[in-house]
C-alpha cells in the first residue's frame, strides 16, 4: 500500500524510535519501573508510538476485510504498533490513574489481537472483560451438573492454551533469533524478511494473551478494593449531627416546688413541667421536628379531680415541709442530748 507525502520517511522512524524504547526499558537495569528515567522513556516511546498510530490510520495500511497476502511485507511491522502501545501504557506508574491505564492498555491488546484475527494470524478472539464484583449474587451457590461440568471443561480449556502457547512461545524465539541473524546482517530475502516480521507478530499475539489476564485480575483487585472503601465511607449527607450535652436539672410540678428545692440545690437549675414543655417546643421548633404536645386546656372531670388531689397532696408535703424546716431549726439550737438529766453522776 501506498503511503501518503511525508510518511513513507517518518512513520519508520516512529515505529523504530517505539520500540527501541520499549526494549529499553524492558531490559533496563534500573531498580524501579519508576524511576525517572525509565518514566521519560515510557512517555517518549508513547509519543512516538501514538503518532505512529495516527499515521497509520491516516495511511488506512491495514483492513479486517483484505487477506494477509495482500500487505506488503514492509507494512506488516506496523501491525504491533497498538501492541506496543498497550505493552508502554502498563509501564506508566501514576497510581491514581492505573485503572485507566489498565482499560487503555487492555483497549490496544484487543485491537491488536482484532486485527490478526482478522488477518488468520491469531484463531481466538480477544477475551471478554471480567466482570465487576457485584455483578453475580453474593452466596450463590457453586455450580452443579451441567454447569459445573462446562465450568471444569473451561478451566481446562483455559490451562491447555496456556501450556499451547508456553511452547510456541519457546519455538517462537529460536526461531527469531535464527531469522534475526539474516535480517540483521542484510543478508535476508524478501521471503525472510516477511517470515521475520510475521514471527514477530506471532510473538505480540502471546504477549497480548497473557496482558489482558493480568490486567484483567488487577481490574477485579481494584474495583474489590474500591466497593470495600465505598462500603466503609459514611453515606453522603447522613452524618450525625453533634447535639450538646443536657445539663441536670430539677423538673418540679410547680413554680411553689421550684422555690423550694431551688433553695436547697443552688447548684442545679429548677424548672416546672410547663416551663420544660415550653423549652422543649423552642428546641423542636429550631430543628423543625414537631415538638412535645403540652397539656391541653380542655380537662374532664375526672383529670380535675385528679388535679385537685395533687394540689391537696401539695398543700400537705408543704405542711410536712414545714415541720421539717422547724424540726432543723430546733435541732441547731438544741445540742443532741439535751435535755437529758438521767444518769448523770
Amino acid at each position: 500500500m501506498a503511503e501518503g507525502p511525508g510518511g513513507e520517511a517518518r512513520l519508520p522512524e516512529l515505529l523504530a524510535t517505539g520500540w527501541r524504547l520499549w526494549e529499553e526499558v524492558e531490559a533496563g537495569t534500573e531498580p524501579s519501573s519508576g524511576a525517572p528515567a525509565v518514566q521519560d522513556k515510557v512517555r517518549q516511546g508513547l509519543g512516538a508510538l501514538r503518532q505512529a498510530a495516527a499515521m497509520v490510520a491516516e495511511l488506512d495500511l491495514f483492513s479486517e476485510n483484505e487477506e494477509l497476502e495482500e500487505v506488503a511485507s514492509a507494512d506488516l511491522k506496523y501491525l504491533a504498533v497498538p501492541a506496543l502501545l498497550g505493552a508502554l501504557t502498563l509501564r506508566q506508574v501514576d497510581a491514581s490513574r492505573r485503572r485507566e491505564h489498565l482499560e487503555a492498555a487492555r483497549a490496544h491488546f484487543c485491537r491488536f489481537l482484532q486485527l490478526c484475527r482478522a488477518y488468520g494470524l491469531s484463531a481466538a478472539p480477544p477475551p471478554a472483560a471480567a466482570a465487576a464484583p457485584g455483578d453475580e449474587e453474593a452466596g450463590s451457590p457453586p455450580p452443579r451438573g451441567p454447569a459445573a461440568q462446562r465450568s471444569l471443561l473451561a478451566m481446562a480449556a483455559g490451562r491447555q492454551a496456556k501450556i499451547e502457547r508456553y511452547k510456541q512461545k519457546k519455538e517462537l524465539e529460536n526461531r527469531l533469533a535464527s531469522v534475526r541473524t539474516f535480517v540483521d546482517s542484510g543478508q535476508a530475502d524478501e521471503d525472510q524478511i516477511r517470515e521475520f516480521y510475521l514471527l514477530q507478530i506471532q510473538k505480540w499475539v502471546n504477549i497480548s494473551f497473557e496482558e489482558i489476564e493480568s490486567i484483567d485480575q488487577e481490574m477485579v483487585i481494584l474495583r474489590s478494593r474500591d466497593a470495600a472503601k465505598q462500603s466503609s465511607a459514611p453515606p453522603h449527607g447522613t452524618s450525625r449531627q453533634v447535639r450538646a450535652p443536657l445539663k441536670p436539672f430539677i423538673l418540679t410540678r410547680d413554680a411553689v416546688q421550684s422555690k423550694v428545692f431551688g433553695a436547697g440545690y443552688p447548684s442545679l437549675p429548677t424548672m416546672t413541667v410547663n416551663d420544660w414543655y415550653d423549652q422543649r417546643r423552642r428546641e423542636e421548633a429550631m430543628r423543625g421536628q414537631s415538638a412535645p404536645q403540652k397539656p391541653s386546656a380542655d380537662i374532664s372531670d375526672e383529670e380535675l379531680q385528679k388535679q385537685q388531689q395533687e394540689k391537696k397532696e401539695e398543700e400537705d408535703d408543704e405542711e410536712a415541709l414545714q415541720k421539717a424546716r422547724d424540726w432543723d431549726d430546733w435541732k441547731d439550737t438544741h445540742p443532741r442530748g439535751y435535755g437529758n438529766r438521767q444518769n448523770m453522776g
